[in-house]
């Protein structure tokens, strides 16, 4: 049995997930501020984590930012509805993925079990050889993406994206097929998700080369275009 924490001061929400996720068999515990919810997630063993922005004391970003200095927990940011600036700044910090509030319990495990999803394929041996295209290295066992040998630092969900995208170099990949095989989720309307992952691995890249590498085709997908690594 997997166990949940949830980091939000709103008591009615918080007793509606907890009943809702412990039906759904998770083991669920709770925080009701920053402080705690960091202690709680550094001392934890947890399969993800699901926190709120708007918190009292410590705000959810600040937390995030220092879970990230020691631990690679997946991690479902709760965001006003229509914050588009916290949503930038918690996937730039390394969520795995957001949900706007007020939200649907039956959507939050749906994100919940994408994520974990996730995790739990990169966490089973990897029998696949790794991946080459252009300067770029994709380890698998590692989990990590090299460009010309330096590690590019991504996040899961942007591990994901540029391994997909490196497998089929030089070809435009649809959005809905990113969404589905990197991200887990099947593509909805006005989720920029996708976009931020893709923006935040273009800022990686730049620390390495000056050619951009990933070309967006604007209704489609994305591109990686190797002939251009400098």
């Amino acid at each position: 049995m997997e166990t949940v924490l949830l980091i939000d001061d709103d008591p009615e929400l918080t007793a509606l997930l907890n009943t809702y996720l412990s039906n759904e068999g998770f083991t669920v515990e709770q925080a009701h501020n920053g402080e705690q919810g960091l202690r709680q997630a550094l001392a934890g063993d947890y399969a993800a984590i699901v926190l709120d922005i708007m918190l009292p004391g410590m705000n959810g970003i600040d937390v995030l930012k220092n879970l990230r200095q020691q631990s690679d927990t997946p991690v479902i940011m709760l965001t006003a509805k229509g914050d588009d600036l916290d949503r930038i700044i918690g996937l730039e910090l390394g969520a795995d993925d957001y949900l706007p509030k007020p939200c649907n319990p039956r959507e939050l495990l749906a994100r919940l079990k994408a994520v974990l999803r996730r995790t739990h394929s990169q966490q089973e041996p990897a029998a696949e050889q790794d991946v080459e295209a252009g300067q770029l290295t994709a380890l698998r066992l590692q989990y990590q993406i090299h460009f010309a040998g330096q590690d590019l630092g991504l996040t899961k969900a942007e591990y994901n994206i540029l391994l997909l995208l490196m497998q089929r170099a030089n070809e435009v990949v649809e959005k809905e097929l990113l969404y589905e095989q990197a991200l887990g989720r099947t593509i909805t309307a006005y989720d920029r998700s996708l976009d931020m992952h893709v923006s935040n691995i273009r800022r990686k890249l730049s620390a390495h080369t000056s050619a951009d590498l990933l070309t967006n085709i604007r209704g489609v997908g994305y591109k990686l275009i190797t002939k251009q690594d400098t």
